[in-house]
């Protein structure tokens, strides 16, 4: 079977959990099926089956417009291909296209909802109406749709009723448990000059609406003062809100100690050994459809402290690897303090972190392999095909 699979990000370009999902994906899936990967950037030959697509438009068109003519360039590709597979917005017209062009079923894996993301105005401006488009058109023709967890599929069905329930699939997320495994070492921690005898709590994520960074600002005043914060938070989604965050970090930075902001991209390997030696991993996101990052989190055995939205709750069990925080955005002052809470009673008890992240460790290790993920894509792939015969 010849698959498609196409994505805007990719390596070396991965900057968010979509692009993390279909870097692993793509590993596990080459042994089950001959597969292409189609992404947005330049040709750097450092993999074979790999094409790559540039925007036809000027760099100061609307995003969205850039978006549509990178999805052009790649339907006109993908006449070779039995079935392709879409992955968030930004490609899921040229799924839809090479469905209509060439006639092969087209699968699309949500990571994401535009509907759900209404901040993505201040990014995309009218490009927004553009994106909510195509993603609609896209999930109301495909042969099925991936949700990335059971929460997720509960978000694509009250947004697009139309859709057939039975096309609407769930296949979690997963994880390396090889690559994202405790470090010992203390070399990165040193280099960014982050004390390793004080306990710390880490966040990883851009800065965005959806993650929830204001609210985490906001409840780091309440952290016990011996507590560091570590913000590995970069790739903002507009210039004001980078600027939001900045005056938000600076204000926090000059109240307290030990406030670490690091706005570049580090390797896996750095961000490997700063999960391993956090006193909690913290995600305050306010829409997260599953959150991997919380995964790998769990996989270096560190106890996550998160919000209780979207699908975090199918992977982080509330006092067992982690501690869940309910938000409602009408009362945010509480879901700070509520955060706050919860981060100071899991570093506060060394032990009962331990365990905490050990039983994450395991978790992560039996239920969430990459393997298995591959495995029931590659499955659903040959139900679709057989069923189009």
């Amino acid at each position: 079977m010849r698959v498609g699979l196409l994505t805007r990000e990719y390596p070396p370009g991965v900057y968010g959990g979509a692009g993390v999902h279909v870097e692993f994906l793509a590993r596990e899936l080459r042994p089950l099926v001959d597969l292409a990967v189609h992404a947005w950037g330049e040709p750097d030959g450092r993999e074979d089956g790999v094409h790559w697509h540039r925007p036809a438009l000027p760099a100061d068109a609307n995003d969205a417009l850039r978006a549509l003519s990178v999805d052009l360039s790649m339907a006109a590709a993908l006449g070779d291909r039995d079935l392709v597979h879409s992955h968030t917005w930004y490609t899921n017209l040229a799924g839809h296209l090479a469905k209509l062009q060439h006639g092969v079923p087209h699968v699309v894996t949500c990571h994401s909802l535009e509907p759900l993301r209404p901040w993505k105005a201040e990014q995309l401006g009218g490009g927004y109406a553009l994106s909510g488009w195509a993603e609609r058109t896209a999930l109301a023709s495909a042969d099925a749709v991936v949700a990335v967890s059971h929460g997720m599929r509960d978000d694509i069905l009250a947004c697009y009723p139309e859709l057939d329930a039975a096309r609407v699939r769930v296949v979690h997320n997963g994880i390396d448990t090889r690559l994202y495994a405790p470090d010992p070492g203390t070399d990165v921690l040193t280099r960014l000059r982050i004390d390793p005898d004080r306990p710390y709590v880490l966040f990883v994520g851009r800065i965005t609406r959806q993650k929830g960074v204001p609210h985490l600002l906001r409840a780091a005043r309440h952290l016990e003062p011996g507590t560091q914060l570590v913000l590995c938070a970069g790739a903002a989604d507009t210039p004001e809100l980078a600027e939001e965050f900045r005056l938000a970090h600076e204000e926090l930075d000059a109240g307290r100690k030990g406030v670490h902001w690091i706005p570049q991209m580090l390797d896996r390997p750095d961000i490997v050994q700063l999960l391993t030696h956090a006193a909690a991993f913290v995600c305050p996101s306010v829409y997260e459809p599953l959150g991997i990052v919380n995964l790998e989190a769990m996989a270096c055995g560190t106890p996550v402290v998160a919000s209780a939205v979207g699908g975090i709750p199918e992977v982080v069990e509330d006092g067992v690897t982690g501690v869940l925080v309910p938000y409602d955005e009408k009362e945010p002052e509480r879901f700070e303090l509520r955060l706050a809470q919860a981060l100071n009673e899991v570093v506060g008890d060394p032990a009962g972190a331990r365990r905490m992240g050990a039983a994450g460790r395991r978790r992560a290790v039996e239920e969430f392999g990459w393997d298995r993920v591959a495995g029931r894509t590659a499955e659903l792939y040959r139900e679709i095909c057989a069923t189009g015969e």
